[in-house]
């Protein structure tokens, strides 16, 4: 008597070997691997893309928002020259950034809750966009910036209220869901603040901002990469009490850096466009200012890689490529302070903060390894 029907590949190899233990690494196929590397790339470029609109004098190259000018949505090269256009790349970029993130996004649960989870957020996309259609309707009488800010607040609402439907029902790999959710919430409102420099005449502590939000979208992007090849489950500490201490010490000499940083570029002579002066703070004494923390953060961070890789903790590699990275940083930061802050050394300055930041995310990540690790 021939045998019973063998079930379809064991059950699909029952359930992909139970989603791989419930959504470890290999959970995760390549499409969600190459769009989350792209969406994290994709933070670092606009960085970039900002910083060149700053050290070009394109800040006001589009001097309207959510328009470029008054009456055109896209730079007239006649009228704006070279300056609208990389004020305009910069903006487009912003959208080639929001899609990857939701891509990520929906990829993300998909993966972690099927196709109900999906549904379920993609029926707010579509309320969220048709409430802001209205809003916009109804409020464009009110003048175009107006109503472009009732718009993204519609549709930031919308999102949010998507966001927490979906992390309520998220019972695996709700780190993931939070980062990929963070993310793209985080690039909606970048990209309404970025509408607010444009308003403001590029008032620095808007920019400044408006920098430091994009600066915390690479290390988001940076620890959804680092969470997505991790083992799921319960962690304990990997390092040595005194080590994580001195790792979050470091943290903060960090933050002060590019705190000061900030300021001083805020006040410095790069304010973005040939007719804005900056005024207040003294960019020279802020950037001996900036320089303090910097050096202590350079000691730290060499202090740790060494003990690391001393006592071969969890994560030399990544503190490695960290205090590497700082030195560069400071040796850049010397450099273009000797030169007279030229435009390229400025903006590798502001590109290699991010990632010094990113590679810091990493590090602190890797100070707790999964229980099962060892068990």
């Amino acid at each position: 008597m021939p045998d019973a029907a063998a079930p379809e590949s064991t059950a699909t190899d029952a359930g992909f070997l139970g989603r791989v233990q419930i959504l470890g690494p290999r959970a995760f196929g390549t499409p969600l691997r190459v769009l989350a590397w792209l969406s994290f790339l994709a933070e670092v470029v606009i960085i970039g893309t900002g910083g060149a609109v700053r050290l070009t004098g394109s800040g006001l190259g589009c001097s309207e928002w959510p328009l470029c000018t008054p009456d055109s949505l896209v730079p007239i090269y006649a009228d704006q020259g070279v300056h609208g256009l990389i004020e305009f790349g910069n903006r487009t970029m912003t959208g080639v950034v929001g899609l990857l993130a939701l891509a990520v996004l929906l990829l993300t649960l998909h993966a972690i809750g099927g196709r109900r989870l999906l549904v379920r957020a993609l029926w707010f996309a579509l309320g969220g966009i048709v409430l802001a259609v209205v809003v916009y309707i109804a409020s464009a009488a009110m003048g175009p910036v107006l109503g472009a800010a009732l718009m993204s607040t519609a549709l930031l609402l919308s999102v949010l209220a998507g966001a927490v439907d979906s992390l309520r029902r998220t019972t695996r790999r709700r780190d993931l869901a939070v980062l990929a959710w963070v993310t793209l919430v985080g690039i909606m409102m970048q990209a309404v603040v970025g509408g607010f420099a444009v308003i403001s005449d590029l008032n620095p502590f808007i920019v400044g901002f408006h920098y430091t939000s994009s600066l915390l979208l690479v290390c988001v992007t940076a620890a959804y990469l680092v969470r997505m090849y991790a083992e799921p489950g319960r962690r304990e500490s990997a390092v040595p009490t005194w080590f994580a201490v001195v790792s979050h010490v470091t943290g903060v000499a960090l933050a002060a850096t590019i705190f000061f940083g900030v300021l001083t570029t805020g006040n410095g002579p790069h304010s973005g466009d040939a007719n804005i002066e900056r005024v207040g703070f003294d960019a020279t004494i802020l950037a001996h200012v900036h320089s303090w923390p910097g050096y202590i953060l350079a000691t730290l961070v060499s202090v740790l890689t060494v003990a690391a890789w001393m006592l071969r903790l969890r994560p030399r590699r990544w503190l490695l490529a960290l205090v590497v990275a700082i030195l560069v940083q400071v040796g850049v930061g010397v450099w273009q302070a000797r030169e007279g802050l030229p435009e390229i050394l400025v903006g590798i300055h502001m590109i290699l903060a991010s990632l010094s930041a990113a590679a810091y995310t990493v590090v602190v990540l890797n100070l707790k390894r999964p229980v099962a690790e060892h068990s």
